[in-house]
């Protein structure tokens, strides 16, 4: 009996790893035209852009500062680089970046408060925010009890802080100031001259005017109009005394 022999089979592998890799090529081609299609379509542009919280700057301003327009692309907005755009502008103290699919946009803005208003050369009413910025008070109103700033230079180093502190004292203890005008000395180079309300005369400066304005609203709530000062010590003087008016009245004929 002869032996035989059975035919060898050939392997079908490579044919297997072949398929296998075409699959893998046919998949990626397919996500990538999915990829083109959608980001093509109008469900990956920005259809909605809105603004809140902004009294001192137009939504063109803010829309050309943050760098967002109507129907950009949706997943290119990066909302830190919008952020940091708009904290380039004067008037933007903080601005948070909300983004919800599809398409929506949501910039809340919150801005320096105004804390003093002054008259420019052309004789406007502007708002100075805390960050020293001057704004047409046709878009921030008028609070009555802010102060008036009175002749100050635009680039006076000190009118900049002056805003600061300012921003930093309640509204209750400023409410009675009317009126701020530089008054430097070499001792005192950042002195300032402050008229209230209920006619006092306020000599201080702007690094002490935090520190003092307590004792200048318990002075304004329990003495007479006079002149008050607080520098290096506080003292206050009435402008008139019953003695005046005794002396007056002497020497009336």
């Amino acid at each position: 009996m002869s032996n035989m022999r059975l035919p060898v089979l050939p392997e079908d592998k490579p044919k297997k790893k072949m398929s296998r890799k075409v699959t893998l090529i046919l998949l990626l081609l397919f996500f990538a035209l999915l990829a083109v299609i959608f980001f093509r379509s109008p469900v990956s542009r920005i259809t909605d852009i809105e603004f809140t919280g902004s009294r001192y700057s137009s939504r063109q301003e803010l829309l050309k500062h943050s760098g967002l327009k109507q129907n950009g692309q949706f997943f290119a907005v990066s909302g830190s680089k919008v952020e940091k755009a708009l904290l380039e502008l004067p008037t933007i103290q903080k601005a948070e970046v909300d983004k919800s699919f599809p398409g929506r946009v949501v910039i809340r803005i919150t801005e320096f408060p105004a804390v003093a208003y002054e008259l420019d050369g052309q004789g406007s009413l502007k708002a100075i925010l805390s960050s020293g910025a001057a704004v047409s008070v046709d878009h921030a109103g008028i609070a009555v009890e802010k102060p008036i700033l009175t002749n100050w230079k635009s680039n006076d180093p000190y009118k900049a802080k002056l805003c600061q502190t300012l921003a930093g004292i309640p509204n209750e203890l400023t409410s009675d100031i009317s009126e701020i005008v530089p008054s430097p000395t070499l001792s005192f180079p950042d002195r300032i001259k402050l008229y209230t309300r209920s006619h006092f005369e306020v000599i201080t400066a702007v690094s002490l005017l935090k520190e003092k304005v307590a004792y200048l609203n318990q002075v304004i709530e329990t003495e007479e109009p006079g002149l008050i000062r607080m520098l290096e010590a506080d003292s206050y003087v009435p402008f008139y005394t019953e003695g005046d008016d005794a002396s007056a009245e002497e020497q009336a004929p």
